[in-house]
């Protein structure tokens, strides 16, 4: 399993605590060990150039997630192919401030947010209420099983 975290940001982040994170997630929604995952913290101005880029809405984000191979979670015995699972970019500003708002650190607001992230790159979306609660009832699931205690809420920016 590759898992590249990038720190591009003015901000310090716990860069192994991410690739862990990704590990985890890859095993717990069975994709195959072969495949590749990228995160990568870049600062306000490069989201914002991002989210109007691909998303077409002004400011800065907190997460943005780029499928690649648009593999989808698998099961105990029939992982997803091998592939490269996609980019996940972190903004730790805007996640620094969802922290305070929320009341927890900024590392466990970046932990979430990359779960969160994981699950767009396997097809998970929040769009409509049902999907929203598959969605967050997994994050919460997974990131709690990870930290080994009750995850952070979710914020949205």
């Amino acid at each position: 399993m590759s898992i590249e975290v990038n720190n591009e940001s003015a901000l310090p982040a716990d860069e192994e605590a991410l690739a862990r994170l990704g590990r985890f997630l890859l095993d717990a929604l069975y994709v195959h060990p072969e495949a590749e995952l990228s995160i990568i913290l870049v600062d306000e101005d490069a989201i914002e150039k991002l989210h109007i880029e691909w998303m077409d809405l002004p400011g800065p984000t907190d997460v943005l997630s780029f499928p690649m191979d648009e593999l989808r979670p698998g099961s105990p015995g029939r992982p997803t192919p091998a592939g490269v699972l996609g980019d996940i970019v972190l903004c730790p500003q805007v996640a620094a401030q969802q922290a305070e708002t929320a009341g927890h650190s900024m590392e466990e607001e970046l932990l979430l947010l990359t779960t969160h992230g994981v699950l767009h790159l396997l097809g998970y979306d929040h769009a409509e209420p049902e999907e929203e609660a598959e969605m967050f009832g997994l994050q919460r699931h997974l990131l709690s099983d990870f930290l080994g205690k009750d995850a952070p809420k979710e914020t949205r920016s």
